[in-house]
């Protein structure tokens, strides 16, 4: 594969840098954009890299510029990396019909369904193919990675995690979609990219993969009580936490009161979760 990167755009934060970047993605087949906040510390050493997934609608832009995560990065000694949320313009007719399939919503799966399957290979390219652009392009500790996310981005690194146990420290999330497969989200985008035979489902599903795999650190998700989508029984955290006590796997799931889905619920808790992965990606 090609780790060349094209710079769209570059900003100095916190001492360190937030950068804008796109690249041909093989496994994608077609143009990829992400964002990096490369923290003070990396002009003289390797650091430690928290990826971030984003949710429906959203571009590698928002978390970006909305949550404040570069104080706490800085502070940390932590790269950031934001993935855009899916391809973009792959000519797939329909992509840009709904806002939460198809374009913007990759849903952090790799299709198997035409016309889905030829470019919306998400799974595949957030934990293999841009940890290898990111390794090959940034001095960052390759032993030293971590994921989190947002609604369908919290649902993708809670999937990441499980199905990747050696490969990441520690994982978190805002509002995930923690059940996907008993979600109306999920049913919708599982059926498009995966078909109908619901045994498939399963493997990109928090809630079925805590039962094959267990961490070994406490998994930490944030839940505000005012979110519509928590209220319509789209996000399902109880869930998930049925399943955790059930086979043991530790869970820190703080439900939070009057706090809604957006960005000023992720502004008001990214401290502690950026303090969170810290723990894991220390020394």
């Amino acid at each position: 594969m090609s780790y060349s990167l094209q710079l769209k755009s570059e900003h100095r934060c916190f001492e360190g840098t937030v950068a804008y970047y796109s690249h041909h993605s093989q496994c994608c087949g077609g143009l990829m954009n992400f964002a990096v906040y490369l923290p003070p510390q990396a002009q003289t050493k390797k650091v430690p890299v928290l990826y971030y997934l984003s949710g429906l609608t959203c571009t590698e832009e928002n978390f970006t510029v909305k949550s404040g995560a570069q104080y706490y990065a800085a502070k940390y000694g932590i790269m950031l990396v934001i993935p855009d949320t899916s391809p973009r313009n792959t000519g797939i007719l329909g992509e840009d019909d709904s806002w939460n399939l198809g374009s913007g919503a990759g849903f952090y799966v790799d299709a198997t369904i035409d016309p889905w399957k030829a470019h919306y290979q998400m799974y595949t390219y957030i934990v293999k193919e841009l940890p290898e652009l990111v390794q090959h392009n940034f001095p960052v500790n390759v032993n030293k990675s971590s994921i989190f996310g947002h609604s369908m981005g919290g649902h993708g690194a809670l999937i990441c995690a499980l199905k990747n146990p050696q490969q990441y420290c520690s994982v978190s999330a805002f509002a995930p979609i923690a059940a996907p497969s008993h979600s109306l989200w999920g049913k919708e985008a599982f059926k498009l990219y995966l078909g109908d035979n619901q045994e498939n489902w399963s493997n990109y599903d928090a809630s079925e993969l805590v039962k094959k795999t267990q961490l070994d650190y406490p998994i930490l998700i944030d839940q505000g009580t005012a979110d519509p989508f928590y209220q319509e029984k789209q996000l399902l955290p109880e869930m998930f936490q049925e399943v955790c006590e059930k086979i043991g796997q530790p869970l820190i799931l703080r439900l939070h009161k009057g706090y809604d889905h957006s960005y000023f619920m992720i502004a008001s808790f990214i401290e502690d979760h950026l303090s969170y992965h810290a723990l894991y990606l220390g020394d």
